[in-house]
């Protein structure tokens, strides 16, 4: 009689063999005579072929490319371009209220969230970088293709402060006392009250744990927080100190919530590597974040942002302030060359989620179309690999380069002319491609 382990090599022995043969060889897909634009903010290429073969970019060639297993789609002179990068997203937070995320049902709100992360990489975004919320399982479904969504760089739950921006408890709610029970928002991991150095260490590294590919933390007041005021200052340098060490320990970066120049210039001193918001930033600010190569990662927000709020709240007048101050923003970041990232941060409102492609077209306020698409492109990816060791997509993003991701738009236009294309994708976007699969394709058939 043979031993057990005898038996487990030779059944091993025998499905090897035949399990190999089964593995489909890799789908390709030829996309002829497409004007490309690589994510560079260079002008379009005269036109190409690009060869697609499992979830890369296999060749780039004027020639044409013999690939008779290919699926062809004749691009007739379209632009071929990366898939758009949003920078400031909150996958599981974008359609509810308040109200609703912190008290429906976990499953139906993960359930909604599945269905937004369709309908976002139904707009042309092939990957977000979520910025808080628990959005962890939400991308392992997308990544096992259980469900279609963009590919999901997780914050995990922000970090805040009593009082801070994202916590959400009520007043009656405080004092709170050492072995409480959790409140409801840290509960569902979308924010978590954290107000010494080592209460910052151990939610830090919990975040880390789950698979976070950087830390998130708010610096100062924010916008839809009922009982955090703007002006307001949160972390101390030695708090924000405490995150930075332990996200340089797991080899990424810092990203802190801060709108005005004592928060901005609090969490820079302390070695935070990005900045998202910024609005209220001045010169003196803009000037430290240029000298020490501080990203910022800004969003244009649209003109009637404040109306997700109800007339007369606090909440409302803070939203006005901050989107009165985006302008001076932007020119500053112009003016002193910052690395500069677009995001949209579109929180409790599903309406705003429709409108993700036409903030991204607001940016021809401040930048030409090919700057702008650059931005949301092949610039956004590069902050994205800021999180170095943890990122959990390793290749080109942002990018249309032999190698790199094929996670790939066909426009129907040039969208370097017209930046006004990206904010109608239903209509202009005729192929939508993310790892090399197609979920959209209206291209007419040739015969």
């Amino acid at each position: 009689m043979k031993h057990p382990s005898a038996w487990l090599g030779l059944a091993l022995a025998c499905v090897a063999t035949p399990l190999a043969a089964q593995t489909p060889p890799a789908t390709a897909v030829l996309f002829k005579n497409v004007r490309v634009f690589d994510g560079s903010g260079s002008a379009l290429s005269a036109p190409e072929n690009v060869l697609v073969r499992g979830n890369r970019v296999e060749r780039i060639s004027a020639a044409p490319i013999d690939a008779a297993d290919a699926t062809v789609i004749d691009g007739a002179g379209r632009t071929l371009m990366p898939g758009l990068i949003d920078m400031h997203w909150h996958a599981t937070l974008v359609r509810p209220s308040p109200a609703q995320a912190l008290s429906a049902d976990v499953g139906y709100t993960m359930i909604v969230a599945g269905a937004e992360a369709d309908d976002t990489l139904m707009r042309g975004f092939t990957t977000v970088r979520d910025m808080g919320g628990p959005s962890f399982g939400l991308k392992r479904a997308i990544d096992e293709g259980v469900i279609p969504g963009p590919r999901i760089y997780p914050s995990g739950a922000l970090l805040t402060v009593t009082g801070g921006h994202g916590d959400f408890r009520q007043r009656f709610e405080v004092p709170r006392i050492e072995g409480m029970p959790l409140a409801r928002m840290e509960q569902l991991g979308a924010a978590i009250v954290t107000d010494t150095p080592d209460q910052v260490r151990r939610r830090a590294r919990e975040q880390m744990m789950q698979g976070a590919s950087q830390i998130k933390l708010t610096a100062s007041g924010g916008v839809s927080s009922p009982h955090s005021p703007i002006d307001v200052v949160t972390f101390t340098e030695g708090e924000l100190r405490a995150a930075v060490e332990v996200a340089n320990d797991w080899g990424t970066y810092v990203a802190a919530h801060a709108y005005t120049p004592a928060s901005m210039q609090r969490a820079i001193r302390a070695g935070v590597q990005c900045i998202e918001h910024g609005q209220l930033m001045d010169e003196a600010t803009a000037k430290m974040m240029a000298d020490k190569g501080v990203w910022l990662s800004i969003q244009p927000f649209p003109d009637n942002v404040e109306d997700i709020f109800p007339p007369g709240s606090v909440e409302r007048e803070k939203a006005i302030e901050v989107r009165q101050g985006t302008n001076t923003a932007y020119r500053l970041a112009r003016q002193y060359h910052l690395k500069t990232a677009f995001g949209t941060d579109i929180l409790f409102s599903p309406t705003l989620a429709k409108t993700q492609g036409a903030l991204l077209a607001s940016l021809a306020q401040w930048y030409t179309p090919a700057e702008a698409l650059a931005m949301a492109t092949g610039t956004n990816a590069q902050l994205l690999a800021l999180s170095g060791e943890r990122n959990p997509y390793r290749g080109k993003l942002g990018v249309v380069a032999e190698g790199a991701f094929a996670d790939l738009l066909l426009v129907d236009g040039d969208p370097t002319a017209d930046l006004k294309l990206v904010a109608d994708p239903a209509k202009n976007f005729v192929v939508i491609m993310k790892d090399g699969k197609i979920y959209k394709n209206t291209v007419p058939r040739r015969s």
